[in-house]
């Protein structure tokens, strides 16, 4: 019969695993060295982690770790079930969070697309105005009935008019900067990737872009730029694709390059003169008709494109005219005129030097050509510009528009006429008259950041006009590039 073995609390760790009692004797006990196996000794076993115990079995310790507990062994039913239970409310909950999550997804998703779908709705129906200078049941602006098409050919376009729309929508402007940075890198991507010729939609999306940086005096150049980097390469026209959408994309492209159209721009690329002018090869006859996005005959444009390369006082004052509305010829009569100022007093004639400063160009050759003719004084030139102004707001105000799209092309003239401080600040009717031009509430179309921005930059000419060279100092210490058209 063998003896009972007694436990040993304070024995060394050997004896305490055997459970054999242990007479304590050190370094090492006798029972251990009597039976010729090593003793463990009798040094705490703790493991920890950080903290202190300040009771328990742990006391003194530094927060013993769960694992220096030896695991229970399982195996009894209350624990396997009590497992199956942990394991299945787990399993549920998993799944409960993963399907809620996937469907506030799907709702945001489609929040988000039914939202596009609405600002690309309105933009078809009424923010595509904003775009032209002529009428809105002008059978010429050709744009509208091939927006859909081209969409489904470009992401980029789509993405581009949802942003544009979003910038003059109410309440979703606090969305505009996440819809063009969407915008924005879709254009980037198709245009690397056309490689070969630079399709219409993607450069209808192009031309969109610059509309919405002259909207929000963003830089908008580089997509001109970039687009123009391909049709240099490829060519202007596709095979089989001298169109007249696709010279109207180019006309289009040519007006935004117009270098006395944009303030606080450097370079322009000499577009309209370079591959606008020539009409009679085109397939198609658009011989003088108005050029919609401008709303100006293109006998005119023709003239606008050579200022700075060519064209004199006497050329705009010579200008025969082109058939047109009463409202037109209010309009076109102020382009003209303001056309003489640029060239008089070159405001707005600037050339790069080549150590890529800005520098106003001269205009005395062109007066020298002048010979005998007398031309109207600057003072009389800026009066009847402002006229002009004058009875086209009147009219737009007795009308409410009235269908009519000419309001939108007034900045140049009201630019132009503006530059004129010293003569204004004299006259402050002028003034006034101007201010009138560019107030908000004349504006159905939701130009109010377009406009003001222009009226702020005027109201800083006429302060301090003195100071600076030209006008497009103004835009460049605001870092801002502001489309006159």
């Amino acid at each position: 019969m063998s003896t009972p073995r007694h436990r040993s609390r304070d024995g060394c760790w050997t004896c305490k695993r055997i459970r054999r009692k242990c007479d304590r004797t050190r370094p090492t006990c006798s029972a251990c060295s009597n039976r010729g196996v090593p003793c463990e000794g009798y040094e705490i076993r703790l493991r920890w982690g950080s903290g202190i115990a300040s009771r328990g079995r742990f006391t003194g310790a530094e927060e013993p770790v769960e694992s220096s507990i030896p695991p229970r062994v399982r195996g009894r039913r209350r624990d396997l079930s009590r497992e199956r239970r942990r394991k299945r409310a787990t399993g549920v909950t998993t799944k409960s969070e993963e399907e809620s999550d996937r469907q506030l997804a799907e709702r945001t998703a489609g929040v988000l697309s039914n939202e596009q779908d609405r600002l690309f709705g309105e933009f078809l129906s009424s923010g595509i105005n904003i775009l032209h200078a002529t009428s809105v049941n002008d059978a010429r602006n050709i744009l509208q009935s091939r927006l859909p098409i081209l969409c489904q050919e470009s992401s980029a376009l789509y993405a581009v008019c949802v942003a544009l729309q979003a910038s003059l929508t109410v309440d979703v402007k606090h969305r505009f900067y996440e819809y063009l940075d969407v915008a924005l890198n879709l254009f980037r991507t198709e245009l690397s990737s056309n490689g070969a010729y630079l399709q219409d939609g993607t450069f209808t999306a192009g031309l969109l872009l610059c509309s919405i940086g002259v909207m929000h005096a963003m830089p908008w150049t580089m997509h001109l730029h970039g687009m123009y980097g391909l049709l240099q390469a490829h060519g202007l026209y596709g095979p089989d694709q001298r169109t007249e959408f696709r010279t109207h994309l180019l006309e289009v492209m040519g007006v935004m390059d117009l270098p006395t159209f944009t303030v606080g721009r450097s370079t322009s690329l000499g577009f309209w003169r370079h591959h606008c002018c020539n009409r009679i090869s085109l397939p198609h006859s658009i011989t003088d008709e108005v050029e919609v996005a401008s709303g100006l005959p293109r006998s005119l444009l023709d003239i606008l494109s050579r200022i700075g390369h060519g064209a004199t006082e006497e050329d705009f004052w010579n200008w025969p005219g082109s058939p047109g509305s009463l409202s037109q010829h209010q309009l076109w009569e102020a382009y003209r005129l303001s056309g003489m100022l640029t060239i008089r007093h070159g405001h707005l004639l600037l050339v790069p030097r080549p150590s890529g400063t800005l520098n106003r160009s001269t205009v005395q050759a062109n007066e020298a050509r002048n010979g005998p003719l007398t031309l109207p004084s600057t003072a009389v030139i800026t009066c009847r510009i402002v006229s002009h102004l004058d009875a086209l707001r009147r009219a737009f105000i007795a009308t409410q528009g009235d269908g009519s799209l000419i309001y939108n092309a007034i900045k140049y003239p009201v630019f132009i006429a503006g530059l004129q401080a010293d003569l204004l600040n004299t006259q402050p009717e002028l003034k006034e008259v101007l201010r009138c031009c560019l107030s908000t509430y004349d504006n159905p179309f939701d130009f109010e950041r377009d406009f003001e921005l222009l009226l702020e930059v005027l109201e800083e000419w006429w302060l301090r006009h003195h100071d600076m060279a030209n006008a497009h100092e103004l835009a460049l210490t605001r870092g801002m590039e502001i489309g006159l058209l």
